[in-house]
């Protein structure tokens, strides 16, 4: 009878620790895209001579990235894209490690 109960306890809290990778990588996508995207808006509204000097060097990575309203967008798909990914990978490798911890 014990024997069962610390199966059916290792069992509960694998699938507790687990994170569903698809849900991570959308929210960590979306948070990632959005801050991207303000920035990026709250730049080109507060304006200048020089808008944006720092985070205009993300267009060297970015294909079409710019600081200015159309660029935004840009940055929302390409930082969804990354966030996406890294929360993703995170996931996975925390369900690796969780899964042989318990």
């Amino acid at each position: 009878m014990t024997d069962q109960t610390d199966q059916l306890e290792k069992i509960v809290l694998i699938r507790v620790l687990r994170l569903n990778a698809l849900v991570q990588g959308v929210a960590t996508g979306t948070v990632v895209g959005l801050t991207l995207f303000l920035a990026t808006n709250w730049l080109v509204l507060k304006g200048g001579p020089v808008v944006g000097p720092h985070l205009a060097l993300l267009g060297e990575y970015f294909i079409g990235y710019r600081v200015s309203f159309l660029g935004s967008f840009v940055g929302l798909v390409y930082g969804f894209a990354c966030g996406f990914v890294a929360g993703y990978l995170v996931s996975l490798v925390y369900n690796a490690v969780a899964g042989r911890q318990a």
